[in-house]
């Protein structure tokens, strides 16, 4: 794996990188070459997993994803002055349980997307040039058009899930208004198992929200944070230049 040739390479900022899906996709961007810069509220929880070698690959700030400064702060490239990075994954996000959210912000992705989102137009108004890739990492069970999960899994997803469900709902509304390139990754139930050999492991169903358009269905009960960082670096930092998801929501699932 490498980055794309050019005078700099291709910079990826990370919100959430600290644990799970986000991780998964850093971890195969430093591998990759890519210039990568991640926003941390906690920079230790970062460093103590990565190797000596891949610290050194990546920028790690101090700051919160509702700061507006630190959000602007990394959306500058590292090596092109006066550019914006390519890509933002977003990953941040509430974890829920049986006894309610562990994260006491109710809000937490709305908000954050909200500020990326208005630190970008504020660069673009200050004269720095970039359409920066945005990745959203969000849910099944918030499609409005198609059933997206298994059946036996809908209650569930209505009752333990219906706050968060509702920040990630918000978080998705913001970016299809946006007018960004925007991609959701709708990922059914995640688990931390390892990552799975080849493609067929891992489908993917397309949603054209603006449409109104389910192009295909890809249904299933868990898929592996791991697999979630590997279809996000593979198939959308990999190979952006086909744009197949480009303003469309994958629904992604073993």
């Amino acid at each position: 794996m490498s980055a794309p040739e050019s005078s700099a390479p291709k910079a990826v900022f990370f919100l959430g990188a600290t644990g799970g899906c986000g991780f998964a996709a850093l971890r195969r961007c430093i591998e990759a070459g890519y210039a990568c810069v991640a926003l941390c509220r906690v920079p230790y929880k970062l460093t103590d997993k990565l190797s000596p070698k891949e610290r050194e690959a990546v920028r790690i700030d101090e700051g919160n994803a509702h700061g507006g400064d630190a959000v602007r702060r990394c959306l500058a490239h590292p090596s092109r002055p006066g550019a914006m990075v390519d890509y933002v994954i977003s990953s941040i996000g509430n974890e829920p349980s049986l006894q309610g959210l562990r994260n006491a912000d109710s809000d937490v992705c709305r908000k954050g997307m909200d500020v990326l989102l208005q630190a970008i137009q504020a660069l673009r108004a200050d004269g720095v040039a970039g359409r920066p890739r945005i990745v959203g990492i969000s849910s099944t069970g918030l499609s409005s058009f198609a059933r997206d999960l298994p059946l036996l899994m809908v209650p569930l997803y209505k009752v333990v899930l219906a706050i968060p469900h509702r920040d990630k709902k918000a978080m998705e509304d913001l970016m299809i208004a946006s007018g960004e390139d925007w991609t959701v990754i709708r990922a059914s139930g995640l688990t931390n198992g390892r990552v799975t050999a080849g493609d067929s492991k891992v489908r993917a169903g397309m949603e054209i929200p603006q449409e109104k358009k389910v192009e295909t269905k890809a249904i299933g009960y868990t898929i592996s944070r791991e697999d979630v960082g590997r279809w996000i670096f593979e198939k959308i930092v990999q190979e952006d230049q086909a744009r197949t998801w480009v303003q469309r929501v994958a629904t992604i699932t073993h």
